[in-house]
């Protein structure tokens, strides 16, 4: 990614390590997953996942203490406890369907059931993919690293703006976007 690499040892510098002390391990995925499929109770998640107990509670405690699920008591039985996703929980859900489709594509053999749809048009969702600020589709050629005083300097020296970002249900011509990204 160019001539500026990343300060490797340094965990600090980088959220990849701080993201992977989080969700860095099985169970805490299979539960971020059975909550974008809507279970929201300890019964629920321990039946559905077959996962200890013991596991279970420490990993739903570890999501709570880490902002991406909350614990709110359940509106028909203030006694249960339901485990509801955060804003912060719902921002993984492109890292989860990515990871999802890696698994996917060089995985074993297998056929998506059920397929994941765009809930407009019941068509599947296509790859996540790495967008510049315009909307572009980018490639691992066309990532850099540089200094937050050096943005938007391009190679040329001249000064960059960015443009206006893509919303949800914003369209994307991929056809375009993929050619304006070879040149």
């Amino acid at each position: 990614m160019g001539d500026m690499r990343e300060p490797l040892r340094e965990l600090i510098e980088c959220g990849l390590p701080q993201a992977l002390e989080v969700m860095g391990e099985r169970w805490s995925f299979m539960i971020l997953r059975a909550s974008f499929n809507g279970l929201k109770h300890f019964e629920e998640f321990l039946s559905e996942l077959g996962i200890a107990r013991n596991i279970l509670s420490n990993r739903l405690a570890k999501l709570v203490e880490h902002g991406i699920l909350k614990r709110e008591p359940c509106a028909d039985d203030r006694r249960k406890i339901e485990y509801r996703l955060t804003e912060k929980g719902f921002d993984l859900l492109p890292a989860m369907i990515a990871l999802r489709q890696w698994g996917q594509k060089y995985g074993t053999e297998m056929k998506e059931n059920p397929v994941l749809v765009d809930e407009r048009d019941r068509l599947p969702i296509g790859p996540v993919s790495i967008l510049a600020h315009d909307g572009r589709i980018l490639d691992h050629t066309d990532l850099r690293l540089v200094r937050p005083e050096d943005l938007g300097k391009r190679a040329d020296g001249t000064i960059a703006t960015s443009g206006d970002h893509l919303g949800k249900g914003d369209v994307v011509d991929l056809e375009a976007a993929k050619a304006a990204a070879t040149g």
